[in-house]
C-alpha cells in the first residue's frame, strides 16, 4: 500500500513516493495483470484527497508505467526540450494522450507544454519556441526553464535544485512555473 512507502521530503514540504529498479520488474508483471493500465490509479486512490497536487514523473518513453500515470492523472504537463526532434515527437505524444482520454480516462487533459533546457543563445531553440507558440498558443507555458548547470548538478547531490541553489536561474524558473500553474488552476476554477 502507498501509505507504507510514502516518505516526507528533507525540506518537510511534500511527500515522495519513491521508486527503484524493481519498478522495471513490476512493469513486466503488469503486462498480464487484470486492469493493468489502472494499477497506479487504484493505488493512489486512498491518498489522493490528502494533496492539492500529485506529480508523477514519467520516463520519456511510452511504456505501461507511462500509461498508468496517464490513466491516474487529471492532466499532463509535457516538458519539451527546445530542439527539433523533441518537437517532432510531440504530435505522437498528443495522439497517445487523446487515445488514453478516449479509452481509459475522459478527464485527462493537456496541462501545458513546458519549454525546458532552453538555450537563449541558440537560434534553433528560439525557432522551436516560436513554432510551439504558433501551433499551441495558450497551451505553452510562459515560463521557460533555461539550460542551467545548477539544475543538472542538484541530483548528484541528492537534492532538488530548490534545496541545492534556490537562487539559480533554474530554481527561480521552476518556482515561476509553479506560480503559473497555480494561477492557471485558479482561473479555470473561477471560470467553471
Amino acid at each position: 500500500p502507498v501509505r507504507g512507502v510514502l516518505q516526507r521530503s528533507v525540506a518537510d514540504q511534500f511527500d515522495v513516493l519513491p521508486s527503484n529498479t524493481d519498478l522495471t520488474a513490476a512493469e513486466v508483471g503488469l503486462m498480464n495483470h487484470p486492469m493493468k493500465e489502472r494499477r497506479l490509479a487504484l493505488s493512489l486512490k486512498p491518498i489522493q484527497d490528502n494533496y492539492d497536487y500529485v506529480l508523477i514523473d514519467c520516463p520519456p518513453s511510452l511504456s505501461m508505467l507511462t500509461i498508468n500515470a496517464f490513466v491516474a492523472s487529471g492532466g499532463v504537463l509535457v516538458p519539451l526540450q527546445t530542439e527539433y526532434y523533441a518537437l517532432e515527437g510531440l504530435s505522437g505524444l498528443l495522439n497517445t494522450i487523446e487515445q488514453i482520454r478516449e479509452y481509459y480516462n475522459p478527464a485527462l487533459k493537456l496541462e501545458g507544454i513546458l519549454r525546458t533546457m532552453h538555450d537563449m543563445r541558440n537560434r534553433l531553440s528560439a525557432e522551436v519556441s516560436r513554432q510551439l507558440i504558433e501551433h499551441f498558443s495558450d497551451e505553452v507555458f510562459r515560463t521557460i526553464i533555461p539550460r542551467n548547470v545548477r539544475v543538472a548538478e542538484a541530483p548528484s547531490h541528492g537534492q532538488s535544485v530548490l534545496l541545492y541553489d534556490r537562487y539559480s536561474r533554474g530554481a527561480v524558473s521552476y518556482m515561476a512555473l509553479a506560480s503559473e500553474m497555480v494561477r492557471r488552476h485558479e482561473s479555470q476554477s473561477t471560470s467553471d
